[in-house]
This record gives structure tokens, sequence and C-alpha cells, in this order.
């Protein structure tokens, strides 16, 4: 290990934790990172309410979305240089700011990576019955149980090793940009004939965010925007399975936030121009309206890029939630039963198996009390993300304030991650206002949105969760016990 800062809060041991190392390369890494943040599925969600909001200047919210989780990549980068660890956030922030700021890290991780798994495992049975038989996917609890099929399988397949994992990833990815490149492949001949109803010409005026006329419009559009490059971190999670794991996962977190830039302002430009460039329309399942009015009978294609989307994110986001709780129980952060390896995957098997049951469970419980009530929490992310990406960020200013040599050093390891940090400070206030208002989502709690409401309640439970679990480690053995 590179010689550390000698200023740490506290001292957090790390090292091999039984993994199968030296197993993923640049590519693979970088094809994890894409899979994880599902490029289809993240535009089929969010896409069209960027466009209702911002209209022409959809890319170039899209653009400004993607600076601050470059820098959070960056520093990302420089944290696993110095130190290399599953745990990733959880570890980092207990070395910079002690134990307790570590474990709400790792918990806002783990709330986030399990919240979503329901999400997905939702749009991924939906998207299956919109395929195969249309009108089965308005039934809910066929959905559900779909969906939950989707979490037990990817679970399985996460459970059997990394290197089946990363084959069926690579599948899945070039699955997925496939079916967008026929969507694109389509639609610029249509929109360069003249023959998409409707559409408007792009513009460079598409790319001038002073030209947005509201500017709560402009914040709006590019908060939404922000979370949906989220997922990128996963390489990071695998550093222990990658070769050269102090440069390689840092490489291909940059790079692959990068790549996904570019295919969220393709994408938006496409989209944006079929759409007639206008705001204020009720355009939530955009990607699949404009699909099907340019591609007529090759419209499903986009639906099969959404549906591996969403899959491949159910299968790589249980892979970085599972990583971290392993390193928190070697760490003595959990149970030590976290911690344990398979014998022959050589894969966090107990933690793989409870994120799995945990999605589940939570998807399952959530639709039998309210199907709003999941849809809010899953609103609730945004506040997740937001608090461990900002923590990170934080600490890599604090752990190389003193150590950092030249101008580059200080940008990449101090003011970079430092500036991420404040943006995804401010992302989180803007969030929590926007999600106060009852009319944010589709319940409200003591007047305020329910998205608010789960999300600081279940942020809240880690603190409880943590002072018991503390607490019962520093209590004396009993003797004859």
């Amino acid at each position: 290990m590179s010689a550390a800062p000698g200023h740490e809060v506290t001292d957090v041991p790390t090292g091999p934790k039984g993994l199968a190392a030296g197993r993923l390369g640049l590519a693979g890494s970088t094809a994890l990172g894409i899979a994880s943040t599902s490029p289809a599925y993240s535009l089929a969600a969010t896409l069209g309410l960027v466009i209702a909001a911002c209209g022409p200047q959809t890319p170039i919210v899209m653009v400004l979305a993607f600076v601050p989780m470059l820098v959070i990549a960056i520093a990302y980068r420089e944290l696993n240089a110095y130190l290399p660890d599953c745990g990733t956030t959880f570890t980092w922030v207990s070395r910079a700011f002690g134990r307790r700021t570590g474990w709400m890290s790792g918990w806002a991780m783990a709330l986030a990576g399990i919240i979503v798994l329901a999400n997905l495992a939702q749009v991924a049975g939906q998207y299956l019955w919109l395929l195969i038989a249309p009108d089965a996917a308005g039934n809910t609890w066929l959905v559900t149980g779909t969906g939950v099929a989707f979490i037990a399988a990817m679970t399985w397949v996460n459970r059997r090793g990394i290197e089946i994992g990363q084959r069926l990833q690579w599948a899945m990815t070039l699955v997925q940009y496939a079916g967008l490149a026929v969507f694109a492949a389509v639609a610029i001949p249509a929109l360069a004939g003249g023959t998409a109803p409707g559409a408007a010409s792009p513009s460079p005026d598409w790319f001038n965010p002073f030209t947005v006329a509201d500017g709560h419009a402009l914040w709006y559009g590019i908060l939404l925007s922000l979370f949906i490059y989220w997922g990128w971190d996963t390489c990071l999670a695998l550093n222990e399975e990658t070769k050269d794991p102090r440069t390689t996962p840092g490489r291909a977190a940059v790079l692959s936030s990068v790549i996904l830039m570019g295919t969220y302002v393709v994408l938006a430009v496409l989209v944006t121009a079929l759409t007639g460039a206008r705001s204020g329309d009720d355009v939530v399942d955009v990607l699949h309206d404009v699909s099907a009015a340019v591609m007529g009978p090759w419209a499903p294609v986009v639906l099969v890029a959404v549906l591996v989307s969403a899959t491949a994110s159910t299968l790589t986001t249980i892979l970085p939630t599972a990583r971290g709780t392993l390193s928190m129980a070697v760490q003595g952060a959990l149970p030590e039963a976290f911690a344990r390896v398979h014998p022959r995957f050589l894969t966090p098997s107990f933690s793989t198996t409870v994120v799995g049951v945990s999605a589940v469970g939570y998807f399952v419980v959530m639709t039998a009390i309210s199907a709003d009530l999941l849809a809010d929490s899953i609103a609730a992310i945004s506040l997740f993300i937001a608090v461990y990406y900002a923590l990170t960020g934080f600490a890599c200013a604090w752990l190389f304030r003193r150590d950092a040599r030249g101008p580059r050093q200080w940008l990449n390891r101090v003011i970079l991650p430092l500036a991420g940090a404040v943006i995804m400070t401010v992302a989180l206030i803007a969030s929590a206002v926007d999600l106060a208002d009852p009319a944010s989502g589709a319940t409200s709690v003591f007047g305020m949105g329910g998205g608010l409401v789960i999300g600081l309640v279940a942020l809240a439970a880690g603190i409880p969760l943590m002072a018991v679990w503390y607490a019962r480690r520093r209590r004396p053995a009993t003797v004859g016990t």
C-alpha cells in the first residue's frame, strides 16, 4: 500500500478479503460501470421529464449534469490509488472523519442500492410483459413476481463468480447499445430527410444554457439529469478483483462516465428534435413514444434495450452493495457473517444473498402496502446518492489537504473533489426542498412529500442500528455463557 497521508482521523484496517483478484481488466471494468448506470433505462425514465422542463436546452443540461459527476469520479480515482478497498466510500470516509461518519456513508450507499433494485426489477418485469403480452403489463402482481425472479436470478449469478457476471454484462451492454444504435440509425435519416412529423432541426442554441427562459427549470433539469450518471462507482467497488487495482478501477470510472455523457447527449439531441423541442409537454415515456413514431415495426428494439438495461443494472447494483457490506464486516462495522467469501467462487456469498433478499423483501412489502409509496421511495434515492458522494468528495479533499504536491495534485485531489462535494451538498438540499413539496410525489405525510419523509426516515434508521452494533462490540463477553 502506498504511503498514507499522515493526518487520518482514524486508522481503518484494510487488506485482501479473499475475493478473486485480477479477474477484471480495463475494458471489463468499464463495461460494468456503464451497465450499472443503465443508460437505456435511465433515458427512458428521465429524458421526458427533462425535455418537459427545459425543452431544446436538454442537451446542454446533460453536459452540465455530467460535470459534478466527473469531478466526483476523479475523487474516487485518487482515493482508490491511495487506498484500494472494496468498501470504497465507507473505508475512505472512515479514514477521514471516523467510523461513525463512514458507517453512515456506507448505510446511504446500501439504501440506494437496495431500493433501486426494487425499481429496476419492476421495470424489467413490466418491459418483459410489454414485449410478450402488453395487456399483462398492467397486472401489478404478475410484474412484481417477474421482478422478484429477475432479482433472484441476478443474485445467483453474482454468487457464482465475477467471471460469469462479466461475460453476461458484456453481452447485455452490447445488446443495450445495439438497440440505441438502431434507434439512432433510423432517427438521424428521418430528421435529415424531414420525414419525422413535427420534428425540429437541432440548433447550436441547444447547447447554450443562457437561452433557457426559466432559471428554475434549468436547475430542475440538471438535478434530474445529475443522478442518471450514478452507477459508475461499481468499478471502484470491484477494485480488489481488478488487474492493477490502484489504477485500473479509477480509469474505468472516469472512462465509463465520459462514455455515458456522450451517449446521453447524442440521444438527448435526437429525442429533443423528434419531440419538436417543446417544453411543458407530458412526455414521461418519451423514448418509447418517439421510437414508436419513427421506427414503426422496429420499435420493440428500444423496448428490448430498456429491458436489457434494467436487467444489467440489477446484476451490477448487487455487486457494489454486497462488497460494501463485506468490507464493513471485515472492518468490524457489521456482523462477521457479512465477511464470508465463498470458498469456490470467491464472492461475498452471505452479503450477496442478504442484498438480494432485502431487495425482494422491500419490493414485495412496498408493493403490497402501496404502489405510490414504492414510487416515492424510489424518488428518495437521490438523497442517498448525494449524501455518500458528497462525503466521499469531502473525504478526498480532507485526506490530501496536507500532502498534495504541485498544481496537478492540488487540482485532482483537493480542489475538484471539494467542488464536487459542495455541488452534491447543494443537490442534496435542492432535492430535499423539491421532495418536501406535497405535490412532488404520489403521497404526502405531515404536509410533506412522501419521498422526503421516506428518505429522512431511512437515513435516520441507520443511526440506532450503528449505535446498537458498536455498543454490542464494546460490551465484554460474560464468562460461562
